[in-house]
């Protein structure tokens, strides 16, 4: 059974940082490229970063680039994201995805909320 569990997620304020951690298991993590996905309050699902099987970040979103890092372990099936600089847009459910197409798997998310 696939599971996707993130955890990290919180309440900081502007200019802080968080980071992200989602545990895999179920299929073989390392072969797979994975993703980072947020769901901001009244609007739809955005990828906003992936990276490869071997760790190598592929895409990130423009409005994160530069302030957001994924990174992964493959010894411990765990998918990082760092998060500095945050800003209030950021506020968000943050998705831990295993991209096989039509199905695709998805954790329970984690919240992040960035507020004064």
């Amino acid at each position: 059974q696939v599971q996707l569990v993130e955890s990290g997620g919180g309440l900081v304020q502007p200019g802080g940082s968080l980071r992200l951690s989602c545990i895999a298991s179920g299929f073989s993590f390392k072969t797979w490229a994975m993703d980072w996905y947020r769901q901001a309050p009244g609007k739809g699902r955005e990828l906003g970063a992936t990276i490869s099987s071997t760790g190598r970040p592929t895409y990130y979103k423009d409005s994160v680039k530069d302030r957001f890092t994924s990174s992964r372990d493959n010894t411990k099936n765990t998918l990082y994201l760092q998060m500095d600089s945050l800003k209030v847009e950021d506020t968000a459910v943050y998705y831990c995805v295993w991209p096989i197409g039509s199905q695709n798997h998805w954790g329970q998310g984690t919240q992040v909320t960035v507020s004064p």
